[in-house]
């Protein structure tokens, strides 16, 4: 992986955000960090990039390196506990554009605000659920330890159990007196409501607008796809669709909603037979860059034989040919809303629990068939 011109910059960044959790005691008793490998991931730069900021903090002694073992926080430099310290509970943030966006910026209030920052739940391998359950656990166990003053959650999806995890950890944390913050997606099925405060965009207005824009163009058969296990804000997304479907006296198609995954083969040739809809509208942009790889195996062109809508509005929404029409997460605004209704709950602990939404915004690109030259 090639680090970008300001490669300085990058590591100067790496080392600031790990000198931040070496010094809240993230790493436990042993000290143990990440492995470079590992930290390559988690923060998407080079590996000389993270041996650079690794030997910054060496030269600060803050870690040191064993020979065969890796990379330990050295002993007596981590402080016990930090009335400054908020933590980041975020399990896809190594895997999802929109919380490494959401994150950063929540860093950059923090740093202002004059609070630490424990980033959680980047480094873990991308297909091992259990583990990545297990490890929130753990971490849940180690902020409660360290007495953090608040805790950003954004609950796990795609996960057997999910829901009774996730409740689990954020009743742990507020049992300890720590603040928790749900990031994007509730605790509970949509449309149902947790006790937690909530920041997110409104996702049932978002799959609203793609629907009615797709009605707009002509579009009557509908339909929506979705990967199994899926968050709450994905329910919302089917519900806006439905609704639009609704108001405009249109009766969903039986089966409308496809439920599956893009590898099986089987789910695939269900969604690109001949009986396929005039569009297809997916829970997110990564499920529609993956539909769209499979239509274009099958010579379905899109948008001329259908076409394909996104979420989130993340990088490659660009790149992928025909550039997707989506919706857009406005990462910096949830990121000061959530930081803002931490500072809130610090302020009061008694305020009853906030559901804050963000309005969406339609993006409109080619594979929606908006630029089609029409007969005449």
């Amino acid at each position: 992986m090639n680090d970008s011109p300001d490669s300085t910059i990058r590591f100067r960044e790496v080392a600031r955000q790990l000198k931040e959790e070496l010094l809240s005691g993230m790493y436990g008793k042993e000290g143990r960090m990440p492995s470079e490998a590992q930290l390559v991931k988690r923060f998407g730069v080079s590996r000389p990039t993270v041996a650079k900021a690794l030997s910054l903090l060496g030269n600060e002694g803050l870690v040191e390196r064993r020979a065969g073992s890796g990379t330990y926080a050295k002993a007596g430099r981590r402080t016990e506990t930090s009335a400054n310290l908020l933590a980041l509970l975020v399990p896809s943030l190594g895997n999802t554009e929109i919380f490494q966006l959401i994150c950063g910026e929540i860093a950059s209030l923090a740093r202002v605000h004059n609070y630490g920052l424990v980033w959680g739940g980047s480094d873990l391998p991308k297909l091992d659920p259990e583990l990545s359950l297990r490890h929130s656990e753990e971490l849940c166990r180690q902020f409660i330890e360290r007495r953090v003053s608040g805790v950003f959650f954004a609950p796990h999806e795609l996960v057997q159990d999910k829901e009774e995890s996730n409740r689990s950890m954020a009743v742990m944390l507020r049992e300890a007196g720590i603040p928790v913050v749900l990031l994007d997606r509730d605790l509970t099925p949509f449309p149902g409501r947790s006790d937690f405060d909530l920041v997110g965009i409104d996702n049932l207005a978002g799959g609203y607008m793609l629907a009615e824009h797709l009605i707009k163009l002509g579009c009557t058969r509908i339909h929506f796809v979705s990967r199994p296990l899926s968050a709450p804000t994905v329910e919302a997304r089917i519900a806006g669709v439905r609704e639009a479907l609704g108001r405009h006296g249109i009766e969903p198609e039986r089966g409308w909603i496809h439920v599956g995954d893009l590898d099986d083969k089987k789910f695939v040739r269900g969604l690109t037979g001949p009986l396929r809809p005039d569009a297809y509208v997916c829970a997110n942009d990564h499920t529609a860059a993956l539909l769209m790889r499979e239509l274009q195996k099958c010579n379905i062109r899109v948008p001329q034989d259908v076409r394909v809508l996104g979420f989130d509005d993340v990088k490659f929404a660009t790149l992928v040919s025909p550039p997707l029409t989506t919706v857009q997460q406005p990462c910096r605004e949830i990121a000061l809303t959530a930081f803002r209704a931490m500072m809130d709950r610090h302020a009061d602990p008694t305020l009853p629990a906030c559901h804050l939404t963000l309005a969406p915004r339609l993006v409109i690109r080619d594979s929606c068939g908006a630029y089609l030259r029409r007969p005449g």
